[in-house]
């Protein structure tokens, strides 16, 4: 279990959809039992309450599941939000029978509540899948007040009833006076790029309107896209993503002032790093960074900072690294304790070829795990080191685009809580597991040219 990362014990933290109310985070999310596997037993959706992403009030299973025959044996993904002093749950009912009887296995249903604790579902089939839709993968709807409008706006993630073999993903919008009657407005955005959109969501920054979905594919980023205007055209950044593979379905909140990420980091099967990546996991939260260009990236929350620096572990000097023509290095710390913070910054300079950071490294061996910097390639990369023989670590989708300026300095933030590993380096993270540490010791390297490492840090939580 992580120390500082949110999971309920015993289970494996799905889908959020978060709701900011009071000065708290109500983090409405699915508890995976994992008996015996994910989407063993059935589940409803459970809630947290946090102030600072550091301590949760668990507030256990909020709204329950139907039976095994009713539409909502499961209860999947949605979202929360108010009208007229009442809150609304809007999700996807799913039953994983009724597909094999020839029925819709998930329909849009809504639960109602004065309090955000307790809730009153309807059981009403409210928005079924509409005609040319696979009526098997309807879900996870998102809803908002347009103001320009003067409507309620819902997108949800949807795909056309060709198979799952064709990429006709698509992001579909219903408008509704009354949120019981919804008029189909069609695609809402429709790429043609992936087999499945999920956890889609809406939010503005200033000028920009911004559009979230997780991609249903072999890379199952969250990705979003920028438009002035609701009504589009929805453009693509450079870099369209948050994090790597393993941050999955990120839904955003705000308090009024910061705008937050909310996601969960998957385990792999039998915690193996060859294996494959399972649905579900931990908590990690991310706070969005507004650029000037308008595109996004995200930091460590201050609070989750704070939290993380109340213990001094260990502090080194700057120092420098260069060679011409081979791989020079510098242990930093001898043993990295099960949660920690080290935050330092770092300089390359010109025709670096690559600058790595070292993790749980057993000196006698050099086995260790590898974030790195390719700085030529423009890339931030997670790997084994040595990766020898052949893989061993499933790391497709564990990098990020990222320009490293010689001469500029570039911060640097890495968490580690238990088996999982955050890095961000000025806006840009990386999430991974490390399941089976060789060695405890971190290492940072420079290849074919000269980094600047500035003084380090290695804190805890008190």
């Amino acid at each position: 279990m992580p120390n500082l990362y949110y999971q309920h014990e015993g289970t494996w933290f799905g889908d959020c959809m978060p709701f900011f109310h009071d000065g708290a985070f109500y983090l409405f999310h699915q508890r995976d039992t994992r008996k015996p596997g994910p989407f063993g037993e059935p589940f409803g959706w459970a809630l947290a309450r946090t102030t600072d992403f550091v301590t949760f009030e668990d507030l256990g299973e909020v709204i329950a599941r139907g039976g095994d025959e009713d539409q909502d044996q499961f209860i999947f993904a949605g979202s929360i939000f108010e009208a007229d002093g009442t809150y609304y749950a809007m999700y996807t009912g799913y039953n994983r029978d009724y597909s094999a009887q020839g029925r819709s296995a998930q329909v849009l249903m809504l639960a109602t509540s004065p309090d955000l604790l307790t809730w009153t579902k309807t059981d009403t089939e409210l928005v079924p899948p509409q005609p040319g839709y696979d009526p098997d993968n309807w879900r996870d709807p998102f809803v908002l007040w347009n103001d320009e409008a003067q409507e309620y706006l819902m997108i949800l993630g949807a795909r056309k009833a060709d198979g799952d073999k064709i990429l006709t993903g698509s992001t579909v919008s219903f408008t509704s006076q009354d949120l019981q009657t919804w008029d189909f407005r069609g695609d809402f955005w429709a790429p043609g790029l992936y087999s499945m959109h999920e956890m889609p969501d809406l939010f503005r920054i200033g000028d920009w309107w911004y559009l979230l979905t997780t991609e249903y594919s072999d890379r199952s980023k969250t990705v979003y896209r920028m438009s002035r205007s609701l009504e589009g055209p929805w453009t693509a950044p450079v870099d369209d993503a948050f994090d790597g593979r393993a941050y999955y379905a990120a839904r955003s909140v705000s308090d009024g002032e910061r705008r937050y990420l909310v996601g969960w980091v998957p385990t792999r099967e039998h915690d193996d790093d060859m294996a494959l990546w399972q649905w579900g996991g931990t908590l990690v939260v991310h706070e969005v960074v507004q650029r000037a260009d308008g595109s996004l990236g995200v930091r460590i929350p201050g609070t989750v900072r704070e939290a993380l620096q109340a213990q001094e572990v260990a502090r080194a000097d700057a120092f420098a690294l260069s060679s011409t023509d081979s791989l020079v290095e510098r242990s930093v710390v001898d043993a990295v304790p099960e949660l920690a913070l080290l935050s330092t910054t770092f300089t390359v300079t010109d025709g670096t070829r690559s600058v790595g950071l070292r993790l749980f490294e057993d000196p006698a061996t050099g086995d260790a795990y590898e974030f790195r910097l390719h700085v030529g390639e423009q890339r931030l990369v997670f790997d084994r080191r040595p990766n020898l023989p052949w893989h061993r670590n499933d790391n497709k989708g564990l990098e990020r685009p990222f320009t490293v300026a010689p001469g500029v300095e570039h911060t640097l933030d890495l968490v580690v809580d238990g088996d999982i590993a955050t890095l961000y380096v000025d806006d840009v993270a990386l999430n991974t597991r490390l399941c089976s540490k060789p060695g405890r010791a971190l290492v940072i390297d420079a290849a074919d040219g000269g980094v600047q490492v500035g003084p380090a840090v290695l804190s805890t939580a008190g």
